[in-house]
């Protein structure tokens, strides 16, 4: 399912201090670490998903898995710092071709994607694979999404060039979440922590649902008005909350797993 990315365009121009500061590492320590507990939670599909991040202080720089290597593998030092052209301008390896032509874009697109996560979690995959929408809001925890999801229905294959990278990140829109029918999700952040937050309670929200759909019962939906109300009420303290939920992940493996951190 997995495809190697073809030949590079022409290269970022790198200063030397750039890859050196403290926040590029911090940046690299908290997405190894969302792929490490991604991992652990069951989120992730063989070497096919990628998470990716901007380089603190670049505009033109990501952070992305490399090709062939499991989120249970990914450490601090394995993620590779890539430019929009498809150029690898430090670490060893190659990005999977969709993961560059997807986050290149997105993160092009909507300079407000600082960090994106793409995967194929189970359960949100499940209801991105029914007609209509993805989610009910029937749930407490799937209005933290309330007014914040796109649905991607144009399901086209592998994203194996820049016009199909392209035509996702037009199907996000001004969204925090797409649902991407037939395919998996995204879920797109101003920040790691957000993003993974984000990425964490979309697959819960969406493993209840399933389970309560699984009883053939009818759903019971939360008023619109309310749902808004509630989701305003959550999103007040979201960024902190997130915060401390990636503070606590990385508690959690480094003393567990602190090869994350090499």
């Amino acid at each position: 399912m997995a495809h190697a990315l073809g030949a590079p365009g022409a290269p970022a121009i790198l200063r030397n201090s750039d890859l050196d500061a403290d926040a590029v590492r911090q940046a690299r320590v908290d997405l190894a670490a969302c792929f490490r507990m991604a991992a652990r939670l069951g989120l992730h599909e063989g070497i096919c998903n990628h998470l990716s991040a901007m380089v603190p202080g670049r505009e033109d720089l990501f952070l992305v898995n490399p090709y062939g290597q499991a989120f249970a593998e990914i450490t601090a030092s394995s993620l590779l710092v890539c430019d929009f052209h498809g150029n690898v301008v430090a670490g060893q390896g190659t990005p999977e071709a969709t993961a560059f032509y997807i986050h290149a874009r997105l993160h092009m697109k909507h300079p407000r994607a600082r960090a994106a996560f793409h995967t194929h979690m189970p359960n949100a995959t499940a209801l991105s694979m029914l007609e209509g929408p993805p989610l009910v809001w029937a749930g407490q925890t799937a209005l933290k999404f309330y007014g914040r999801t796109a649905i991607d229905e144009d399901y086209n294959g592998l994203a194996l060039d820049e016009a199909e990278g392209d035509r996702i990140a037009a199907a996000m829109g001004e969204a925090d979440i797409v649902f991407m029918k037939n395919h998996g999700v995204m879920v797109v952040g101003p920040t790691i922590a957000e993003a993974w937050d984000d990425l964490y309670y979309l697959e819960r929200a969406c493993e209840v649902q399933r389970l309560a759909l699984s009883t053939g019962r009818t759903l019971k939906p939360v008023a619109p008005e309310l749902a808004q109300r509630t989701y305003a009420q959550m999103r007040e303290g979201d960024r902190e909350s997130a915060r401390l939920h990636l503070e606590s992940i990385k508690r959690i493996l480094a003393r567990e797993e602190p090869g994350y951190l090499a």
